[in-house]
């Protein structure tokens, strides 16, 4: 598996099967609730983890270019 699938299947790994882990009220992180903490710390963390997969893609850099890959 490329390096890409890994880092773009993070996100749902951390939303989905951490917030079986996560799913708590208490304690209060920057005024939220734990687990809506929890969600909105992974939305931020995926944009970042799919400004690095786009990076990583070199098909996307060959089409911009005009090449055939």
């Amino acid at each position: 598996m490329k390096v890409q699938h890994a880092l773009a299947a993070l996100p749902f790994l951390g939303i989905v099967v951490g917030m079986f882990f996560a799913n708590s009220v208490e304690p209060y992180v920057l005024g939220l609730p734990f687990a809506m903490f929890w969600v909105v710390m992974w939305v931020v963390v995926s944009a970042g983890l799919m400004a690095v997969v786009y990076r990583l893609d070199t098909r996307d850099r060959a089409r911009e270019r005009g090449e055939r890959r």
